[in-house]
């Protein structure tokens, strides 16, 4: 027995300990499936709002905020820790197992009980060390003046809620929902971030008077009151520190462009080395490790600009430290901002005028974008087991050949697509990311790539549910 295995045998003491959802015996029917998600959906909008019990008021610079697009998380609620412990547990395992750290075979079903055992025990032990970490480290005020019993419920509201998403992401894992819990919390929060700020009825006095925050209403209300309509029309379009109609366009320009690079695939004729007549696709798309390179590439630069902050706050004055990252807090929003440093070079510039006063820093920024997200799909195919020797793997098991070609040169014709495929696509990915962060989509180019890629994949969901079903009520 190898030691692989033995890792994995580890966990078996704590299966009973773990929350688990049972897996459907059942074909859970399509309504039946869209009605679990919109429950999981409706539990997780309502942590996002609820305010954890016990804390100072949440104010001042946010040392999470770069991070909370991946997080799907809202400050000073239930849901403060988002979905950041089952995606690290998840990372983290699927790098063990990748790279066969951890070994497991995949057809023994006791195998693949203590893998996702391990995954969710690690994703607890997250949970409670970000909790307490959360609570040490002063975000919610100073722990002498929060008190014991504060503190400790605060930990215990958190690790709760931890617990919640993991059920619920399992829950749609199961069969019983559509896609994962993770896909859908983060688009819910893009999307509700998106909706925000195109409609926001707040109020804000920016020194030119009250304006609404809502880039949409704000065009209606300085058109209506305004007198000077061609200058109402130009501040609707580009006014600075809140959203704008040019903001509210590129966002949508960008949803456009990626759906339409969805398309873009190679199919591959495969066929059974039983059945020689029967033929189908084996797609290899664009996209081919879909929107994985901007999520390592986020959570890399986050812990940077994390790290960054704590260090700058305590030893600002130091050289070192100075050349690692300065940061300024801005006034509009109090929020700590990139002046300076290597992660003011790997921070987006704000807008296109932003690249035209500091170009090094768009040439910087768009250089690391690039590689970083090339780098992170190729890496990400070869520990995810989706390179082309683990294709023609699969392929063989299952008796299945490439058209024209012999079984001995299955993954070198997989070769000539699959790496090319995530290295470019991966590139695209993160080409699409400058041009929303250049042209100031609203919320942020890695939010919007995250948002519309789990969108496709939804809608792709939708319509294989949707035909199945079809396809079996025809033949009742």
């Amino acid at each position: 027995m190898s030691s692989g295995f033995r890792v994995l045998h580890l966990v078996r003491p704590f299966l009973g300990f773990l929350p688990e959802v049972k897996a459907a015996d059942r074909k859970i029917p399509f309504r039946e499936k869209t009605l679990y998600t919109c429950v999981a959906l409706f539990v997780f909008l309502v942590c996002s709002q609820l305010p954890l019990y016990g804390i100072n008021t949440a104010s001042g610079a946010d040392p999470f905020y770069w991070a909370r697009v991946i997080m799907a998380s809202n400050r000073g609620t239930c849901m403060e820790l988002g979905i950041s412990p089952i995606v690290t547990s998840g990372l983290v395992i699927q790098l063990l197992s990748g790279s066969k750290i951890i070994e497991v075979d995949e057809s023994v079903k006791e195998d693949r009980a203590l893998l996702n055992g391990a995954q969710k025990l690690l994703g607890v032990l997250i949970t409670i060390g970000e909790a307490v970490a959360y609570v040490v480290s002063g975000i919610y005020g100073d722990v002498r003046d929060l008190g014991v019993g504060n503190a400790l419920l605060i930990i215990i509201q958190l690790f709760f809620a931890g617990i919640i998403v993991i059920c619920l992401d399992e829950l749609l894992q199961k069969g019983y929902g559509l896609g994962s819990g993770i896909s859908l919390f983060i688009a819910t929060n893009q999307c509700e971030s998106i909706i925000w700020k195109a409609f926001s009825p707040t109020t804000v006095n920016t020194g030119r008077g009250t304006e609404f925050e809502g880039a949409i209403i704000a065009f209606f209300h300085l058109m209506l009151t305004r007198t000077d309509k061609i200058r109402a029309l130009k501040e609707a379009f580009y006014r600075t520190n809140l959203p704008n109609i040019t903001n509210l366009l590129s966002t949508i320009l960008i949803f456009l462009i990626v759906i339409y690079f969805q398309g873009f695939r190679v199919d591959l004729p495969i066929q059974s080395k039983q059945n020689r007549g029967y033929v189908q696709n084996y797609p290899i798309k664009l996209f081919y490790t879909s929107n994985m390179p901007i999520i390592l590439q986020s959570a890399l630069v986050s812990n940077l600009y994390f790290i960054s902050q704590l260090l700058y706050k305590r030893y600002g004055g130091n050289f070192f430290i100075q050349l690692f990252g300065r940061w300024h807090e801005s006034e509009s929003n109090g929020q700590l901002i990139p002046t300076g440093g290597l992660v003011y070079y790997i921070s987006p510039p704000t807008s296109l005028a932003d690249v035209a006063a500091n170009p090094l820093h768009a040439i910087f920024y768009v250089t690391f974008m690039l590689s970083a997200c090339a780098l992170f799909s190729k890496t990400w195919i070869e520990v995810a087991g989706s390179s082309a020797r683990d294709v023609a793997k699969q392929l063989k098991q299952q008796q299945m050949i490439i058209k024209g070609h012999r079984d001995v040169k299955i993954e070198k014709e997989l070769n000539r697509y699959i790496p090319i495929a995530a290295a470019f696509g991966g590139m695209c990915i993160g080409a699409l990311t400058i041009v929303a962060d250049f042209f100031g989509a609203i919320g942020s180019g890695t939010g919007i790539l995250l948002a519309v890629t789990i969108i496709y994949q939804y809608f792709e969901t939708f319509e294989k549910e949707r035909a199945f079903e079809m396809g079996m009520n025809v033949l009742s």
